[in-house]
């Protein structure tokens, strides 16, 4: 049976559910089991535990992040192909977002009040990326998937060796993460100069900074 083609407006509507099922934390559901399920909890101290939380509410703004660079692309994208591979590069973020929300319940923490507000960002410069061209849009996913690898792999330096759930979970992220950021580029995605890598470093660095704290 031949796929139906959704017209923009069927996506705009398709993209404004999402938007309210990622900014609220209503609705999403995984597709895979957290890598946490079926492991203890550690023994934290309340120092250690409050810095956990922060981490893990900084990889759930960048989850809302992906979910809206993608959706935003998604829209724009001119070839159905690349359209596609945006709308599963998003289905595979879910697991990611949930995760995180699974983790900061456990923590007795909250997910970051300023995430609508990244989310419309980050959706604005993913329907920009995707409307510029399919291979800036791609290299805008590999630019941005390099920044979240990078970070990720910071996190698991500084999370409490006996936070096995934590870890794990980050793990499974970075896996996944660095996956899709070789797939763009193979999907014909252009390679950002350092320039543009750096400017993307700089906006990080203030998403992480913020969503750490609150």
């Amino acid at each position: 049976m031949r796929k139906r083609r959704l017209s923009l407006l069927d996506r705009f509507i398709s993209e404004a559910d999402s938007v309210m099922r990622t900014i609220t934390n209503r609705g999403h559901s995984a597709g895979r089991p957290s890598p946490a399920e079926g492991h203890s909890e550690s023994e934290l101290s309340a120092r250690e535990r409050a810095h956990v939380a922060g981490l893990m509410r900084v990889n759930h703004t960048g989850e809302v992040c992906a979910q809206a660079l993608y959706q935003g692309q998604a829209l724009t994208a001119r070839l159905p192909r690349v359209r596609e591979e945006m709308q599963q590069a998003a289905d595979e973020e879910i697991d990611h977002l949930v995760w995180c929300e699974q983790r900061l319940r456990e923590l007795d923490s909250n997910t970051s009040v300023l995430n609508p507000l990244w989310y419309g960002t980050s959706f604005a410069l993913g329907a920009i990326a995707g409307a510029i061209g399919d291979d800036v849009s791609l290299g805008f996913v590999a630019a941005t998937e390099e920044r979240v690898c990078n970070h990720l792999k910071d996190h698991l330096k500084q999370l409490p060796e006996e936070d096995r759930k934590s870890r794990l979970i980050l793990q499974q992220m970075l896996e996944d993460e660095e996956r899709h950021g070789t797939s763009a580029l193979e999907a014909g995605g252009k390679d950002f100069p350092d320039s543009v890598k750096d400017a993307m470093t700089s906006v990080s660095r203030l998403m992480t900074g913020s969503s750490y704290r609150i």
